[in-house]
């Protein structure tokens, strides 16, 4: 069910909080006010987050725009793609709004925020938990190696794909952790080395501002995704080129595994490569 209440309390509404800053916990207000000042030192992110199609993110919204390429939307002065030609889409809210999809529109509040995260900083402490018990487990139970690895093996591999989704709704509802420590336990897992949280969010919503159809990749200024979805894209309409999709599609899962994927090691070179300036 939706929360009906508003994501900043009114003055006369607001109360005070016990925790200290030096408090590894802390409420509500103090996350929103923290998210500002992260937001304003972070302004690439808060930059490339108000320029996505909707509404930006309010505690965002001190921040101005940016004329940097790699941080704006590519379209002329008609609001049109460089690409395509094609407007600049603006969401089909509707006024007045029936009360069966006011859902889709509320706004997240801070409370739901801070449970994300504790949601992945749980799925974080089940990963590293899982690990004691498998080395637990071969110590124990020796001559017993594939019954071991496969209890551990395929629960891991699960938790690891909830991890990344995970990480995704975080990233674009909740971006910036309640408390420092949280930006290092996001995808430990994921490969050698890969991208920091903070570049992680902000690749992410540079593939969101320059991509808001998958059916024409980097519409509004470079994605760095676009080799991801040439592999199915490139030889264009399926059913006169189907043989020609054989040669490419196969080969999706094994950029993945060598790391060309959001939180892989070959990705972030890419990214490193091209930001900030876009080669």
């Amino acid at each position: 069910m939706a929360s009906s209440a508003p994501l900043l309390q009114s003055e006369g509404g607001k109360k005070k909080s016990g925790h200290s800053k030096a408090s590894i916990f802390y409420g509500a207000d103090e996350y929103l006010e923290e998210l500002k000042k992260k937001y304003a030192h972070d302004h690439e992110i808060a930059a490339l987050k108000n320029a996505l199609p909707g509404e930006s993110d309010p505690n965002a919204a001190g921040v101005a725009a940016s004329n940097d390429k790699m941080l704006k939307v590519e379209k002329n002065n008609e609001n049109r793609s460089h690409k395509t030609n094609r407007l600049f889409p603006t969401p089909n809210k509707p006024d007045p709004m029936p009360k069966n999809l006011a859902f889709l529109f509320t706004k997240i509040t801070p409370e739901q925020m801070m449970y994300m995260w504790n949601v992945l900083t749980a799925i974080f402490v089940s990963q590293c938990t899982m690990v004691v018990l498998y080395c637990a487990a071969l110590a124990t139970f020796a001559d017993h190696w594939w019954t071991c690895t496969l209890t551990f093996g395929i629960p891991f591999a699960y938790i690891a794909i909830q991890n990344i989704y995970i990480d995704h709704d975080v990233m674009h509802g909740a971006t910036f952790p309640p408390h420092e420590w949280q930006r290092f336990l996001t995808h430990p897992f994921a490969d050698f080395f890969s991208l920091p949280w903070e570049e992680f969010v902000l690749e992410h919503n540079r593939h969101h501002a320059s991509t808001v159809d998958l059916l024409e990749q980097g519409e509004f200024g470079w994605d760095p995704e676009e080799f991801h979805y040439a592999l199915q894209q490139w030889a264009g309409p399926f059913a006169e080129n189907w043989y020609k999709y054989l040669l490419t599609v196969p080969w999706i899962p094994v950029i993945h595994f060598f790391g060309l994927n959001d939180t892989g090691s070959l990705f972030a070179l890419e990214w490193w490569c091209h930001f900030p300036d876009e080669g």
